[in-house]
Order: C-alpha cells, then structure tokens, then sequence
C-alpha cells in the first residue's frame, strides 16, 4: 500500500471513529485490548498487552489513533495489562466461535464472489446457532459481523468461563461432529424381559437423526407401495426385502416415534446410519477451531472497522438477523454520499450498499465506501481529486 492510499484511509478511519459509539464487553477493564495500526509496506504490527487503562477512553483512542484494526481479549485477567501471559492472571474467558467464509467446505474463495461467500456464510452461522440453543442450551449469544468475511458468535455464562482448551475442543468436536459414532447412536435396551435396539431420540445426533427418520418416514407414508420401495432401495444395502420389512414396521407410528427401530431388522439400522450421515452434512457448523479453543484470544471490537474491507464490525439482535445484509447493514455512514477519484489495480465487480460496480484497471470516480473496500483490499490506490 502506498503512501497516499495509507494516509488517505488512516484520516478517514480517524473521521469514522470521531463519531462513532464502539460496543464495550463486559468488564472491559479486565481484558486485554491489541490494535494494529496503518504501517508502512506490506507488513503488519499488532499492539497488544494493554489494559483500557493503557488506552484511556476508548472513544478517544480511537479518534486519536485511527487504527486499521481493534481487538479485546475473550479472556479475563487480574492484570490485563502486563507484559506476559502468566503474569497477567487468567480469570476465565468467553466462548468465541468463529465463521470464515474461506474455510466453508461449500465455498471456492477463488470462484465465489464476496456476497456468494457471506451469504454461504450466514447459512453456516445459522446452523451453528441452531446447535448452540437447542443442543447446549445456551441463551446468553452475542452475534457479530466480522467485518470480513464471516461472523462470531460470543457466549458469556460464568458456568463457561473456566473451561479449558481440552473442553472447549470437545464443544468444537460436537458442533463439527468430529469422530461421531454413528452406530452408536443406536442401543440396545433391556425392555420388559427381553431387548429391542432403539435410536437415541433424548438429544444430541441421535436426536437430530431422529428428526429425519420421522420426516423420512412421513415422506414415504404419502407414495404409494412401489415409490415407498423404490425410495427405500436407493439407499446403500437395502434391497427390496428389507424395504418390505422396514414399510411393515413403520406401520407402527408409536414405535418410530419412540425411536423403536427394532421390528426394522438390519435396514434400520443401515436407513439409520444413512439419515445420521445426512444429518451431519446438512447440519455441522464449520467453525474454526483455534477461535474456540484459545483461552486467550483476541476478538474484533463491534463498533470498530475492519482494516481489511473498510466495513462496520457489527453486533447484531438475533431478531434482525434474517434481515441483515452485510453488503448494505455494515457500511459505514460516514462513507457515503460522496465520491472520491481511485486507480484499480485488481478489476472486478464489487456489490456494495445495495449498488453493483464492474470496474476496469485504471481510474474511476465510484462512491467512498467502494474506493475504501478497493483499497483497503489492495485493489486500488488513492490517487489526486
């Protein structure tokens, strides 16, 4: 990035944060706060190991520095401040997942467009919130864009805070369904004498499996006799034998609502193991495990721009969510309305606030907040008004 381009960006963050109200976590003054600032070339500094007393007020800091990026700590510390890790106390943390559009196994980084990759993105969050409430229960969620290309999720419950990296990475097992035993989530079970194999329906897969055997079933109960068989038979190992016995014992609609997959001899279990596998394609949330299961993270500030896009860091009501768009809800006010002259050097198009902008090498007049992603994405330079 050259000169002109750095200076132009650091003043008009500068501008931004003038007017801007950053969301603090709570306890602010027991995290660590990192910021990187706009150096020269191509490397990057990051700030770290200060207190909020280090800072003074966060709205001033801001103002005044004009950073390219700001984190806080997920963590909690006696002495924020201080120098190394173990002497600053560890307290506890947060626990932070982490979405990135570039570690999507849908997503193509090369081939997607950035709206492709977040609205890929969005879905994967979904999931992961619908894992995270109805699994684990929790309800304390905090939902942020990231300002890049994806988005965390903070969870703040004291009954969390003190676990380590160990059991925050069977947290991210479970979510990625990491080694899930399929198989097991079938038992066999001691009932009136003698035994029967039942699926698992009380939570977990096994109860999201469930879910998908009721749907599959309810499916089927609407063909007719031969579709039903011919549905049955294009899974793998069930041949029209154990399609005609798994049709019998689906009769019994008390049983299949129990889990009782006994009556459906070895087809169940295979039908069960299918619907499992589906289960944990369409249902896993691909979070990024080193986010989750760092006790001592840094995390992006909501209110703060990400030096990367030029975009607003976003905390977001759960209720707002399906209405949100990254590309039009994370602009920056104060990057609209005018225009400013760039030089692009990586052509392309570029969705931004509602707009879509397929730009040529060379100079272009195009609204701030467009210029500002080029540039901050090293895909134009500032040049002269």
């Amino acid at each position: 990035m050259d000169r002109r381009t750095r200076e132009y960006l650091s003043g008009r963050f500068g501008d931004y944060y003038r007017r801007a109200d950053p969301t603090l976590p709570p306890d602010p003054d027991a995290r660590e706060w990192g910021h990187i600032p706009w150096t020269r070339g191509e490397s990057t500094t990051m700030v770290r190991h200060q207190s909020i007393y280090d800072l003074g007020d966060v709205g001033d800091f801001l103002a005044r520095e004009a950073p390219r990026h700001v984190y806080f700590s997920a963590a909690r510390y006696d002495d924020p401040g201080a120098k190394s890790m173990d002497e600053k106390g560890w307290c506890g943390a947060d626990l932070v997942f982490d979405l990135d559009a570039d570690h999507l196994p849908s997503v193509d980084p090369e081939m997607a467009t950035y709206a492709e990759m977040l609205d890929a993105c969005k879905d994967a969050l979904y999931r992961l919130l619908d894992l995270l409430e109805d699994d684990f229960g929790f309800d304390d969620l905090t939902v942020v864009f990231s300002g890049g290309r994806g988005y965390h999720v903070h969870v703040r419950d004291d009954g969390l805070a003190d676990l380590d990296s160990e059991a925050r990475r069977e947290i991210v097992d479970y979510v990625r369904a990491v080694d899930l035993d399929i198989e097991g989530l079938v038992r066999t079970r001691a009932v009136g004498g003698t035994t029967r194999r039942e699926l698992r329906t009380g939570g977990g897969w096994g109860r999201r499996t469930h879910r998908r055997l009721e749907a599959f079933i309810d499916e089927l109960r609407d063909l007719d006799e031969a579709d039903a068989r011919e549905r049955l038979t294009a899974f793998d190992g069930i041949g029209e034998g154990r399609a005609d016995t798994l049709l019998d014992a689906f009769v019994d609609s008390e049983a299949v609502a129990q889990g009782n997959v006994e009556a459906g001899g070895p087809g169940a279990r295979l039908l069960v193991e299918a619907l499992a596998s589906e289960a944990v394609e369409a249902e896993t949330a691909p979070i990024d495990e080193p986010v989750t299961t760092d006790t001592h993270r840094l995390i992006r500030l909501p209110g703060s721009l990400h030096g990367g896009s030029g975009l607003v860091v976003r905390s977001i009501d759960r209720s707002d969510l399906d209405d949100f768009d990254p590309l039009v809800d994370a602009v920056p006010d104060r990057f609209t309305g005018r225009s400013i002259r760039v030089e692009v050097t990586d052509p392309g198009t570029v969705e931004l606030d509602g707009d879509s902008f397929t730009l040529d090498a060379g100079e272009h007049s195009v609204p701030e907040c467009v210029g500002v992603f080029l540039m901050t994405r090293d895909r134009a330079r500032k040049i002269k008004e």
